[in-house]
């Protein structure tokens, strides 16, 4: 069944680039699930797409970033894009504890909008504890403010009087998706610009989901040590834990974080190589592709838990997802203005 999704995925993005085959499949799975359409007897395989094959797909994805290109943007545009990156990161889990949405929600919503879209979502829905109607939300933020933008942006630039240089880096700095960038790119004439700066923001993805993690680690340790500090009492059997825990005896059982994971740690790898300029062309050519493919399976898996129930609910995580797209779309505006 996932083949198939991913062959379907791909067919339509063929006549809507704006589209990925990820955000396509995982449409296709959230759809198909929520009309009974997926029967138990796939579910082991789901599960695999969604955890194995995803994290195959986030190590291959480093292969398409060569540092020395996005080095090459300059300092003025790397300031944009760590900044505008950085910020809206930070702020947007903030402005959702406002809103009343659950901590999963507002962390992928800030780590799709500011990242790198279906992608920076999938890895760390991955990483950390959150669910599918979690990542559904953030999703549905990507898919539609991404969208959106492939208009807005350049309307909103030629309204402005911004050059096409000052274009292609607020765009890339700007917008969710990579094919959403290179929708503007393509239209606007400043492709390549567009998809560097953009491939400039994932590799942010490595160090974001690698201290989003640590922290969270940190904070598992802190409570356990709590925990482990806390009085012991006997219970009725005579056996002794700890007082408010029952059943626990300090932090045996207890799994803690790692301090990155694995795929991350890959990822990572992959841009180190291909940014020795030791991979032949041959290989960079073809990855794009299977990285599409690889992706398009893993979020067809990741689909398949969503409950749209839920999400037509979700009201809270649009207008969180409109606020942190203004906020990352105004900050690198200011930035294009001030330094390119």
């Amino acid at each position: 069944m996932t083949g198939v999704v991913v062959v379907f995925a791909l067919v339509v993005n063929r006549f809507l680039p704006l589209l990925s085959p990820a955000v396509i499949a995982v449409v296709t799975g959230a759809a198909l699930a929520n009309l009974g359409a997926i029967g138990e007897r796939y579910r082991p395989g789901l599960q695999f797409a969604a955890k194995r094959v995803l994290r195959a797909a986030i190590v291959l994805l480093g292969l398409q970033i060569a540092l020395p290109q996005v080095l090459a943007l300059g300092w003025q545009t790397m300031v944009i894009v760590v900044v505008a990156t950085g910020a809206t990161f930070t702020i947007t889990p903030l402005i959702g504890r406002r809103l009343g949405l659950s901590p999963g929600t507002s962390l992928l919503v800030a780590t799709g909008v500011s990242i790198c879209g279906a992608a920076a979502i999938a890895a760390m829905h991955d990483s950390v504890d959150s669910t599918d109607d979690d990542a559904a939300g953030a999703l549905s933020v990507v898919v539609l403010y991404g969208s959106a933008a492939i208009v807005v942006v350049p309307l909103l630039a030629s309204w402005l009087g911004l050059t096409q240089a000052q274009l292609g880096v607020w765009a890339g700095a700007a917008v969710h998706e990579v094919a959403q960038v290179a929708a503007i790119g393509a239209a606007s004439g400043v492709l390549v610009a567009a998809v560097t700066v953009k491939l400039g923001r994932v590799i942010l993805l490595a160090p974001i989901v690698a201290l989003t993690t640590l922290r969270r680690r940190s904070t598992t340790t802190a409570g356990l040590a709590g925990v482990s500090a806390a009085p012991r009492v006997a219970d009725k059997s005579g056996v002794s834990g700890v007082s408010g825990v029952s059943g626990t005896s300090g932090t045996s059982g207890a799994k803690r974080p790692p301090v990155m994971p694995l795929f991350v740690a890959g990822f990572l790898a992959m841009v180190a190589l291909r940014s020795t300029g030791l991979v032949p062309s041959a290989v960079t050519d073809v990855v794009p592709t299977v990285t599409n493919v690889l992706m398009a399976g893993a979020l067809f898996g990741l689909g398949t838990g969503i409950d749209l129930r839920k999400l037509a609910k979700g009201g809270r995580a649009m207008l969180l997802g409109a606020i942190a797209t203004g906020l990352i779309g105004t900050i690198s505006l200011a930035g294009v203005a001030l330094l390119v």
